[in-house]
């Protein structure tokens, strides 16, 4: 259920019409790293994490919400820098108020060429946001599709990503208009984005094991390889020489691939290296969380009648067991 309060979450404000700079808005609105991408992305992520993280979808709900508000708080930006438009557009007299404040023909087609970044602004729109980029392309969920993918460690990667690329958006387009009021506005903006990166960074570590994504484990005869896919001089790094990150493993450099994948007959007799994981380990580990994240799903939302919402003692409830067992994967890591 959702309930709208005309109140706006930050007081957005603008200095005076900006017809050029709306235009370069348009890609938070309705673009590819935009609030409603953003809405819609986390909204959709929300029903497959409501059982069994009960609160990985308060969580995601809750976020998605936020970023409704935030594309209501763009739009409105939108509409102030175009303020003038909407009205005169209605108006096909030659001496409409806002051709008046051009002050000629050569003020008037300045500012028609301003728009024309974004004609629709003036031709389809009537002086108000369109659900496009900042180029006017509509719209479109696949945007976000290939980030709803039903497991929560790879969703809540993918939702980290999203704040990273929103939140550079927001830096470039700071730089491209010098209303203090909006930079005021773009600047609260931002600095959720990295709220929500934190956010979801803090949820991910409560899943445990949550790497490698999914369930099913990475084979240690090709985890650590690392293949020197270029020539001139190597160069060495975090990334190809010492422990490996995640699965603190030593990588294994290999200078040659060609004389490696050969001698190897395409890789077929490598055998583990540089690591204590071994087949046998990962096919029990394979099982083992097969069964273990199954069975959770499956005590969650056993087959049979099913009701969405729940009283709020059965949501404190299953929370609390969410919780329960999440602490103590936490502490056996």
């Amino acid at each position: 259920m959702f309930y709208h309060v005309k109140e706006l979450q930050f007081n957005a404000r603008v200095s005076k019409p900006d017809p050029a700079f709306a235009t370069l808005l348009l890609e938070q609105f309705g673009g590819a790293n935009g609030e409603l991408a953003a809405a819609m992305r986390y909204f959709t992520q929300a029903f497959a994490a409501r059982h069994p993280f009960p609160d990985k979808y308060d969580l995601l709900m809750d976020i998605a919400t936020e970023e409704f508000s935030h594309l209501e708080i763009v739009g409105a930006t939108i509409q102030m820098l175009l303020q003038g438009i909407n009205g005169d557009l209605k108006n096909a007299a030659e001496n409409s108020e806002i051709m008046q404040l051009l002050n000629g023909k050569a003020a008037k087609e300045n500012f028609i060429h301003q728009a024309m970044i974004a004609p629709q602004i003036l031709t389809s729109t009537g002086g108000g946001p369109a659900i496009t980029n900042s180029q006017g392309v509509p719209w479109t969920a696949a945007y976000i599709n290939g980030d709803c993918n039903g497991d929560l460690t790879t969703d809540l990667r993918s939702d980290i990503a999203a704040e990273s690329r929103a939140k550079i958006t927001y830096e470039y387009l700071l730089q491209f208009t010098d209303d203090p009021d909006v930079k005021e506005t773009l600047n609260f903006l931002m600095t959720r984005e990295v709220a929500h990166f934190q956010m979801f960074q803090a949820a991910l570590d409560t899943i445990q094991p949550n790497f490698p994504p999914g369930v099913l484990q990475s084979d240690p005869r090709y985890s650590n390889l690392y293949f020197n896919m270029s020539n001139g001089s190597a160069i060495r790094g975090p990334w190809n020489e010492g422990e490996s990150s995640m699965l603190g493993e030593n990588w294994q450099y290999i200078e040659d691939p060609v004389k490696h994948v050969l001698e190897t007959n395409g890789l077929m007799t490598q055998q583990p290296e540089g690591t204590e994981r071994t087949l046998q380990g990962v096919a029990e580990l394979d099982q083992q969380l097969s069964e273990e994240r199954s069975n959770e799903i499956n005590m969650a939302v056993p087959i049979g009648e099913q009701h969405w919402s729940m009283s709020a003692a059965e949501h404190a409830d299953d929370t609390k067991r969410t919780h329960a067992r999440s602490t103590r994967k936490t502490k056996g890591k």
